[in-house]
């Protein structure tokens, strides 16, 4: 499993995940997709099997009009990184577990 971190979303995430959890992850600046559109962004991690992790709302209506891809909705408030990541190694076991076991759509509050 793979995930691909939209743009709401610091770049430093990606790496902690990949780091810290050993699971493939990158950033849309990775990519190329730094200024690509919503649809660019899911149809991208559509075709190359990522689950995306956002926090723009706009994705869960993609996904809820075409659920081709994952999609881990985050649905933390506006936080600083050191919190952010404090969360995501929190909760990572458990929302991997729930991808792992066929979920499609993740909220991470």
């Amino acid at each position: 499993m793979k995930f691909l971190v939209d743009n709401q979303l610091p770049p430093a995430l990606a790496r902690f995940i990949s780091e810290e959890f050993r699971t493939e992850t990158m950033h849309v600046v990775d990519v190329g997709l730094r200024e690509s559109s919503d649809a660019d962004v899911w149809g991208y991690s559509s075709l190359n099997g990522f689950v995306l992790i956002s926090k723009d709302d706009d994705f869960a209506t993609l996904y809820s009009k075409s659920p081709s891809a994952g999609l881990l909705w985050v649905r933390l408030g506006n936080c600083r990184r050191v919190v952010l990541l404090k969360v995501f190694k929190e909760q990572w076991p458990r929302i991997l577990e729930r991808f792992e076991n066929g979920e499609r759509f993740v909220e991470l509050r």
